[in-house]
């Protein structure tokens, strides 16, 4: 009964920012032509990497919600490399995540956490740069209709020009059917099977378990292996975080927490080996972790070296069920029936 108490939780808190993400990746799809992030996403080299990193740093979407939108760039013309640095920066950090941390943490772990999460998200964004062993399928198609068919790409150059002269009526429908029904189709599953194993972790493994190691390389491991496959936004990570530091974790390790939790999780995992492969998926997970480690590691250092005081301020901090939240999570939830309804009729 636990389980399904904190599985409705975890849904109700994902569902406004699932949503959110929805959205975005719809209004990309209508309104931002595939050549110009192609122009700027879609390259291989480490400005582009950056700039997608500092494009997803400040963006108030979590780890479910950027799902979607990274991928719309992704199918729009993205590289991998920059659909991984988005996907990795956006959940780390946010405007929010940030002013949650401030208040939680003080100002130390508010500067911080967001250098470290664009530094994480750049090194996964080279490094599946680096495991890249194919062309990005959206940019790969385009360059073999131009060598076999001049005429098409001079035609595939006006189709943005076309598209503007759609009415807006007509762009933001298709845009919320790209988005609430071919895009949740894709991420639906994977959605609901994080969401599930987050419930399994809170319901079954103590704070006290947690805490037991304080700051050794121990610590660090053990976060990293709650935090990449669980499913957690980096605003609701923060008082979980702070409530890790009460308990005697050290900062560091709080640290890979709050970066390994958001950036990873099961139903990214597989998304992402659906979408970009098994090569780029090792290479995310090294990028997240690896990073992480090493700005706890600088954390902890600081901290002891400075005598920096974290804890300024701890309150409590839960999920107030408003009516905007309810509706999202009703709606929400009607989504995934319909795009699981839409899968077992396929079957029969």
């Amino acid at each position: 009964m636990e389980f399904f108490q904190h599985f409705i939780d975890l849904f109700n808190e994902s569902a406004p920012w699932l949503l959110l993400g929805l959205i975005i990746a719809g209004l990309i799809k209508a309104f931002i032509p595939e050549s110009y992030l192609t122009k700027h996403l879609g390259g291989k080299g480490l400005l582009t990497t950056i700039k997608a990193a500092f494009i997803g740093a400040p963006l108030p979407l979590c780890s479910c919600g950027v799902v979607p939108a990274a991928l719309g760039i992704r199918r729009a013309g993205g590289s991998k490399n920059a659909t991984i640095s988005f996907l990795v920066a956006t959940p780390e950090t946010g405007l929010d995540s940030m002013s949650v941390t401030y208040a939680l943490m003080g100002p130390f772990m508010a500067i911080i956490r967001p250098i470290a999460a664009i530094c994480s998200a750049i090194v996964a964004g080279i490094l599946v740069g680096n495991a890249d062993d194919e062309q990005p399928k959206a940019v790969s198609a385009t360059n073999n209709s131009c060598q076999s068919k001049p005429k098409d790409c001079c035609d595939s150059k006006k189709a943005p020009e076309k598209n503007q002269e759609k009415p807006l009526g007509k762009k933001i429908q298709q845009g919320i059917v790209f988005s609430f029904f071919d895009m949740l189709d894709d991420i639906v599953l994977w959605l609901l099977i994080g969401l599930g194993f987050a419930a399994l972790v809170q319901t079954f493994i103590p704070t006290s378990f947690l805490s037991q190691w304080g700051g050794s390389w121990v610590a660090y491991v053990v976060m990293a292996l709650i935090g990449v496959p669980m499913y957690i936004c980096a605003t609701a990570s923060t008082p979980i975080a702070a409530g890790l530091l009460l308990s005697g974790v050290s900062p560091g390790a709080v640290l890979v927490f709050m970066l390994a939790g958001p950036a990873t999780n099961i139903g990214t995992i597989g998304i992402i080996i659906k979408e970009l492969g098994k090569k780029s998926v090792i290479a995310y997970l090294v990028g997240v972790v690896i990073t992480s480690f090493a700005f706890g590691a600088l954390t902890d250092y600081l901290v002891n070296l400075y005598n920096i005081p974290i804890l300024s301020e701890v309150s409590n901090h839960s999920l107030s069920m408003n009516t905007f939240t309810l509706v999202c999570s009703v709606f929400m939830a009607a989504l995934c029936v319909i795009s699981i309804g839409k899968k077992l009729l396929k079957k029969m």
